[in-house]
């Protein structure tokens, strides 16, 4: 009997205590002065946040690199047109139906294989392998032109050299002005001046045989060269 007596005892005693005990634990848990679980656990690793500069940076490099591609590409594709208006200069020179053509001729090749010597020496700075022949185009309309004489020589080689000058224009002006390499933008700066003054010509030219001449942004091509 006293044994059931004291184990009742115990047994209330116990109950008590964690009734007391409890709310405790709840308040614990509950309050907001207490650290966070994530705070608690040990020696969890973090990451660093990323650096606003490195993004910078990393932007930076990317778009030199991007710059630097399409001035590589810019030179091959100006060496290559630079003998194509050498080779068809020299057809025009022997093959022109009008002294003015053949002048003309004779002005781009004189012009061009200076130009063609301006840029070899920076390409070859930046690695590039320039070509040796025209492009497919180009050699099409050599061999065009190699079956004419006269006036439908002087025509037919006018409007190629209308259409290609301009778009040579407007090629050289964007790499004049998106180049950072201040050597290759002098020279391209002086190459701008160069094929405006053919374009000048050989839209007066084209006009005088009926030629058409284009006109881009409500301007004649033959306008002055932007700086």
């Amino acid at each position: 009997m006293k044994t059931t007596l004291a184990f009742t005892r115990v047994s209330n005693a116990a109950i008590l205590s964690t009734v007391l005990l409890f709310p405790m634990l709840l308040f614990a848990q509950s309050d907001p002065m207490s650290p966070p679980a994530s705070q608690t656990q040990a020696n969890r690793p973090q990451q660093a946040p990323t650096s606003a500069t490195s993004m910078q940076d990393s932007a930076t490099t990317s778009g030199d690199v991007g710059q630097t591609m399409r001035d590589k590409m810019f030179l091959r594709k100006a060496a290559q047109g630079g003998i194509a208006e050498v080779k068809l200069g020299q057809l025009a020179a022997q093959r022109g139906g009008s002294d003015e053509v053949k002048a003309f001729g004779q002005r781009m090749v004189d012009d061009h294989t200076k130009l063609n010597s301006d840029m070899a020496p920076i390409a070859d700075s930046m690695g590039v392998r320039l070509p040796k022949e025209m492009n497919k185009e180009d050699q099409a309309e050599y061999d065009k032109l190699s079956g004419l004489s006269g006036d439908d020589f002087d025509r037919e080689y006018l409007s190629y050299m209308v259409k290609d000058h301009h778009k040579d224009l407007h090629e050289f002006r964007m790499e004049a002005t998106s180049t950072t390499d201040p050597t290759l933008q002098t020279a391209v700066a002086n190459g701008t001046k160069v094929i405006h003054d053919h374009t000048v010509m050989v839209d007066k030219l084209a006009r005088e045989k009926g030629v058409p001449v284009p006109e881009h942004g409500g301007h004649k091509a033959g306008a002055p060269p932007t700086s």
